[in-house]
């Protein structure tokens, strides 16, 4: 028997998951989880990234001490975020993309490639945490003075393995600074930006060894956790899929990106999936539901808030997508200042967020269609997010789409995959 691991993390957590083929089926077992989640430090929000690595070290120990024997590796996480190097030391902080650092210099980044540019170059939807908009501000506080290189959250943690620096095509393409016409990375972009060469290697595929780490290969994956869920997602076809956790990612596979205007003003990305493009679009997903929660009611499982939100009466909504919930100091009173004191309950809260979620999934999907020139059937929902039994049946009410709810571990899925293909 073969064994593969994933190392998967998200924004709040991280996971590693064993599988191995058995009956011609994928079988897996988690066997460590840890917490993850950014932390303020001198008025910033940044990651642990030496807390990381020790948990990723502490995992892959764990699964050879259950399994013996481990064939490869692969690590995904979330996109945009990145560590600058100095040769072979890492740069802090570390800095979270839901840091407000950005928000001074988008205009100068615009000034020197107007959006529209940037966009039909690219076909990078505009979100004010995008990679390009970090570096600009790195190089505006005199953070790139020196730096040799930058690893992606999983290409470094990779790194930390294997003294391997290798830089993967999915995770590359949430920077917005990826030709959308060559997938490489548009020079033209980064030198009217300033920003050094030496940042901007060639980029390797999913599938490729790298090298080891305790006699196990090194695979990169799909190393962006989105790339890798779609991977996983076991569909009929090419139908519209949302990745739910955190963000809901909702979009579909195209044999090339489509970066017209339509596109842009739907605010669509394009991003690389394992040999096809992925368009799609980051939603405001179950970081809404989240930050309610530790705030009303902390101690309250999932499945009784579900029940709370569908018991309440109360039908307003919000912008799911607004500015103001990203990161605000209290997610309660961001949704009092956007529904004008509408909410009593807690239920209310949690009822006013599925249903903008469903109603943000909606517009998405008018906006897919229309730009794709397709009308689909389906709906796929994987991730944690497809557990809520409510926000699916209010998504098929809105979407007028059959909803294939598959609350499997699809990230891990797709990311073990990837390695089990190249053997």
């Amino acid at each position: 028997m073969k064994y593969y691991l994933a190392v998967d993390i998200g924004a709040s957590s991280g996971r590693h998951l064993v599988g191995w083929e058995e009956n011609g089926e994928l079988r897996t077992r988690e066997v460590f989880r840890f917490p993850n989640g950014v932390r303020e430090e001198n008025g910033h929000l940044v990651w642990d990234m030496p807390a990381l690595a020790g948990y990723v070290r502490e995992g892959i120990d764990k699964a050879l001490r259950e399994f013996g024997s481990i064939e490869s590796f692969a690590i995904d996480t979330w996109g945009v975020d990145y560590v600058l190097m100095r040769g072979d030391e890492p740069v802090p902080p570390f800095y979270a993309y839901r840091d407000g650092r950005t928000e001074k210099i988008i205009g100068e980044v615009h000034k020197a490639v107007p959006f529209e540019e940037l966009y039909r170059r690219t076909g990078c939807q505009f979100q004010p945490f995008n990679t390009v908009y970090q570096l600009y501000e790195d190089k505006v506080s005199g953070r790139l003075e020196g730096v040799t290189g930058l690893l992606m959250v999983p290409e470094y943690l990779m790194w930390t393995l294997t003294g391997v620096k290798a830089r993967e095509y999915t995770n590359a393409t949430t920077q917005g600074l990826i030709s959308a016409e060559t997938g490489a990375f548009d020079t033209e972009i980064t030198d009217k930006l300033g920003l050094p060469r030496c940042l901007f290697p060639e980029l390797s595929a999913p599938g490729t060894v790298i090298g080891e780490y305790r006699g196990i290969r090194a695979v990169l994956c799909a190393t962006h956790d989105t790339g890798s869920a779609v991977e996983g997602i076991p569909m009929e076809g090419s139908e519209p899929y949302i990745s739910s956790g955190t963000w809901s990612l909702l979009g579909v596979k195209t044999e090339k990106p489509i970066t017209d205007e339509g596109s842009m003003a739907a605010n669509y990305s394009n991003e690389g999936g394992v040999g096809y493009n992925r368009y799609q679009k980051n939603i405001m997903g179950m970081w809404l539901i989240n930050r309610l929660r530790a705030e009303l009611c902390p101690d309250t499982d999932f499945g009784a808030i579900t029940e709370m939100a569908r018991q309440s009466k109360n039908t307003a909504a919000v912008d799911a997508a607004a500015q103001e919930f990203l990161a605000p100091e209290s997610m309660v009173r961001a949704f009092d200042a956007a529904t004008g004191g509408a909410l009593k309950t807690p239920g209310d809260y949690f009822n006013c967020a599925v249903r903008s979620l469903a109603l943000g999934y909606k517009k998405a999907l008018e906006d897919l269609e229309r730009n794709t020139g397709r009308t689909y059937s389906k709906l796929y929902i994987v991730g944690g997010g497809a557990r809520n039994t409510y926000l699916n049946e209010l998504t098929q009410e809105a979407t007028g789409k059959t909803v294939v709810a598959l609350p499997i571990e699809a990230t891990a899925m797709g990311n073990l995959a990837v390695q089990m293909r190249v053997n």
